[in-house]
């Protein structure tokens, strides 16, 4: 039944009916209706009894705004509640709960029948907080009217059968007459005269009572009941569909309002239980709580976790993005001071995080999680100090090699005795700078001292690996390098200008120097000298390869000496690995190498000799070209029959004049002085080649002034200018200057 107040529906039921039968269905229905469990401990249970039609309902209805069913008066007194009524009192807070008692004494039941008047009081008196004891005032100081008998036997029953709680008994007296108060309050409290007799009468209950197990079987029925109450309420959390959807979506993000949606529903299910457990044993309710909460913790801490864990990738994301970017562009503040700003609110993020996921009713402990996260962190930041600090060494170090590598290339390829010298210069010099800057660019990064000196000392061992590494290019190419150095020195004089083999030239000489130059480059090339106090007598060794004692030995002295030492030694130190007092990684060629490069050297030089050595016989011969005085006597002698031949017939003689002629053309037109510069062999290949076709022109041209003298006699005269018939004076003058700049050309070339 549902009735009808200001506008709002308050809930009445009937919750056991006239024969005892208590309505189950009806009080779960309303539980839900007036959201009695949203209550928790926070509610409470009036109570009303006193004889029937005394006005038991009106005074709820007025006290409480309940709208139980009142006597009407005009009907005469009957009995108008029948059983027990269950309502809602309206608009009073926490919530309470007014139960509506049949009245006691009433003609319907008879005298005989006060079973239920019994059971109905004993029932209020145990679930109630406050019982209301409606009274007549003229009915106070009887027995029976007053409901004595029934509230001492109430009492009693009650002291057994269940465990005593604090119940207010609110006695109301209507219709009030002109007795004072005070003289009505004694008769109502129970007299300390009685005590006696009271205690007298409980010992004897006590000594006859057979069930002396009744606290056993409390804590029996306790744990029993308490269990089911916990299991009730454990697999109702784990059906729940908010509880369902909480768990799954912690699966794949970290879902906002994770802690206090949790708490509210572990709350909400707790509180349940300990409302429905509330007057069990408290030892066992407490126990099969705790029982409850560890099963349900149990049941939502892989979610709890999933969340945490959630946090925790989403705050590395977060710093791995921040201090990745933040290291990029890190110049003004700095590598560190960027990874600790980063690193914080990595960690006041995720702080935030496990803030929002805590689980109070748990007190889960997230420093675990924490203590992983900060590790996670610190390795990235540590990857990323090593990446970024080897891109800046990185660039430094591409910058010193090239600031070296050329530099380096071009001393080891001059190759004088201040060359290493000159590098251990240039790499101190160069690498100090690079290092400075270097040193800047670190700052940042706040290393210790132990760091700063192992990256000084790996940058300067990289400037020395620079050179070293150059020296070895330059020492793979040594022949190369030895033969540059040769033609430079043997094709050119003093002055660097190309050398003309006139013949006047000491080419001996000339060879020895540039092989003395070819060997000093090969003593530079063939030892790593970056030490200050470096020294070795790999110079000295080789110039004995030439039999030559270096200028900075020749003294009257010592020169003896040194000759016979070269003599003897040279042989064996070239036969040997190592070059006595260098460490072989500091080697880049070995004695052995240096032989075996030398003896190639020499073969691969000595055309450029012959070459020179020809050249210079050539321009002798080119000087002179008539034959010896023994030539011409012989030619007299042996010619004289063949000179007379020709005199006795003119015939003879103008052939002769006639080949003559053409030899001297063909002489002129080949320029054979020149092309026997360059070797017998060379200079009658190019003849053959060339005899032919000048054989030929000339006799066309021949041809051709035959053929104009015809003309010329039958009349047609063209007078012939005289410089196209060369004369003997012409033709010397022309071979000789043709010879010359031929002989400046080849030089040119050499």
């Amino acid at each position: 039944m549902h009735s009808q107040e200001n506008g709002f529906t308050v809930p009445t039921m009937q919750l056991i009916d006239g024969s005892g039968k208590f309505n189950e269905a009806g009080l779960e229905e309303f539980v839900k209706s007036v959201r009695l469990p949203e209550c928790g401990l926070s509610y409470a249970v009036v109570s009303i009894m006193g004889p029937q039609s005394s006005g038991k309902s009106t005074l709820l209805n007025h006290l409480f705004r309940t709208r139980f069913r009142e006597m009407d008066a005009f009907k005469g007194r009957s009995q108008t509640t029948q059983g027990v009524w269950l309502a809602k009192a309206s608009g009073i807070e926490p919530c309470t709960l007014i139960l509506d008692l049949e009245g006691t004494d009433g003609r319907e039941r008879g005298e005989d029948d006060t079973a239920f008047e019994k059971q109905s009081s004993l029932f209020a008196l145990a679930v109630s907080d406050v019982v209301l004891i409606n009274m007549w005032c003229h009915d106070i100081g009887r027995e029976h009217a007053a409901n004595k008998p029934l509230l001492k036997t109430v009492f009693q029953v009650m002291m057994r059968l269940f465990t005593p709680r604090k119940t207010t008994l609110l006695f109301v007296i209507r219709d009030k007459t002109k007795t004072p108060l005070e003289v009505l309050e004694p008769i109502l409290r129970v007299d300390g005269s009685g005590f006696p007799l009271s205690t007298h009468e409980i010992w004897k209950v006590i000594k006859e009572n057979k069930d002396l197990d009744l606290p056993a079987h409390k804590v029996m029925v306790a744990t029993v009941r308490c269990e089911e109450i916990a299991n009730e309420k454990f697999l109702a959390l784990s059906a729940d569909e908010e509880w369902r959807e909480l768990s799954e979506a912690a699966k794949s993000v970290p879902v906002a309002g994770f802690g206090k949606r949790l708490d509210s529903l572990l709350d909400q299910y707790v509180s349940s239980y300990d409302s429905e457990a509330a007057y069990f044993d408290a030892q066992v309710r407490d126990h099969k709580r705790e029982f409850l909460m560890n099963r349900i913790l149990e049941l939502v801490q892989p979610s709890y976790q999933a969340v945490l864990a959630h946090y925790r990738a989403k705050a590395l994301a977060t710093f791995k993005q921040a201090a990745d970017a933040s290291s990029a562009s890190s110049e003004t503040e700095g590598f560190a001071a960027a990874i600790r700003r980063c690193t914080k609110e990595c960690l006041d993020e995720f702080d935030r995080g496990c803030e929002d996921a805590n689980v109070k009713l748990a007190g889960w402990d997230s420093s675990k999680v924490k203590e992983k996260l900060r590790r996670d962190v610190d390795a990235h930041a540590s990857n990323l100090k090593a990446k970024r600090l080897a891109e800046i060494v990185g660039k430094s170090e591409r910058q010193l090699e090239d600031v070296l590598g050329n530099s380096v290339s071009t001393l080891l390829d001059a190759a004088s005795s201040d060359t290493w010298p000159s590098l251990r210069t240039l790499v101190a010099h160069e690498t100090n700078l690079a290092k400075d800057a270097l040193l800047q660019a670190v700052s940042g990064f706040e290393l210790d001292a132990a760091e700063l000196r192992r990256i000084e000392e790996d940058f300067v061992a990289f400037g020395r690996n620079v050179v070293e590494k150059r020296a070895r290019e330059e020492a793979s190419q040594a022949l190369i390098r030895m033969k540059d150095r040769f033609n430079t020195v043997f094709s050119h004089d003093e002055d660097l200008m190309p050398r003309v083999w006139t013949g006047e030239e000491d080419v001996r000489m000339i060879t020895k120097d540039a092989r003395l130059s070819a060997i000093k480059l090969l003593s530079v090339l063939s030892v790593i000298r970056l030490e200050e106090d470096a020294s070795d007598n790999v110079e000295e060794t080789l110039t004995g390869l030439l039999g030559e004692i270096p200028e900075r030995l020749q003294s009257p002295a010592n020169a003896t000496a040194v000759d016979r030492s070269l003599a003897t030694s040279a042989s064996s130190a070239l036969a040997a690995s190592t070059w006595d007092g260098v460490p072989s990684e500091k080697m880049l060629l070995s004695p052995i190498d240096c032989r075996n490069l030398w003896r190639q050297f020499k073969a691969e030089t000595e055309y450029t000799v012959s070459q020179a050595l020809a050249a210079q016989e050539a321009n002798k011969r080119g000087a002179s070209w008539l034959p010896p005085p023994w030539a011409i006597v012989a030619m007299v002698v042996l010619g004289f029959n063949e000179f007379m031949a020709l005199l006795r017939n003119p015939i003879y003689l103008a052939v002769v004049f006639v080949l003559y002629l053409v030899g001297k053309a063909v002489w002129v037109q080949l320029d054979i002085g020149r092309e026997f510069q360059n070797g017998m062999l060379s200079g009658m290949i190019s003849i053959s080649t060339k005899l032919l076709p000048t054989f030929m022109n000339i006799m066309k041209r021949l041809v051709e002034e035959g053929q104009q003298a015809t003309t010329g006699s039958s009349g047609v005269y063209r007078e012939v200018p005289m410089e196209e018939f060369p004369s003997s004076s012409d033709s010397s003058s022309s071979e000789s200057s043709k010879a010359r700049r031929r002989q400046q050309g080849l030089s040119k070339q050499h």
